[in-house]
């Protein structure tokens, strides 16, 4: 069993910053891919960005440039480095893996873009 603890949410003024980290527990880390998403009042959760175990992240078209993915194996976390943040960035923020065909989840983060 996988579970996951996001923290790092906030309310941030458009244009700032914030980082996301997710603690995940198991032994599964280092073999699992390992996923941000979000979603916002109304909307559908969407997939933000993707670490896989290995090669490149992927991201969302509407975040690619502005938000970085990163994976520490050695403290079983992963990273979402948010830059230049916008209003429609607002949302709760997921943290997200499935080694099977069972998916974890993380309870959310909230992330509040608004001057």
């Amino acid at each position: 069993q996988v579970q996951l603890v996001e923290s790092g949410g906030g309310l941030v003024q458009p244009g700032g910053s914030l980082r996301l980290s997710c603690a995940a527990s198991g032994r599964l880390f280092r073999i699992v891919a390992m996923d941000w998403y979000r979603q916002a009042p109304g909307n559908e959760r969407e997939l933000v960005a993707t670490m896989p175990i290995a090669g490149s992240p992927n991201y969302a078209n509407s975040v690619k440039g502005r938000f970085t993915i990163s994976r520490d194996n050695a403290k079983n976390t992963v990273y979402l480095q948010m830059n230049s943040l916008k209003p429609e960035d607002t949302a709760v923020y997921y943290c997200h893996t499935r080694p099977g065909v069972i998916h974890y989840w993380g309870q959310g983060t909230q992330v509040t873009v608004s001057s």
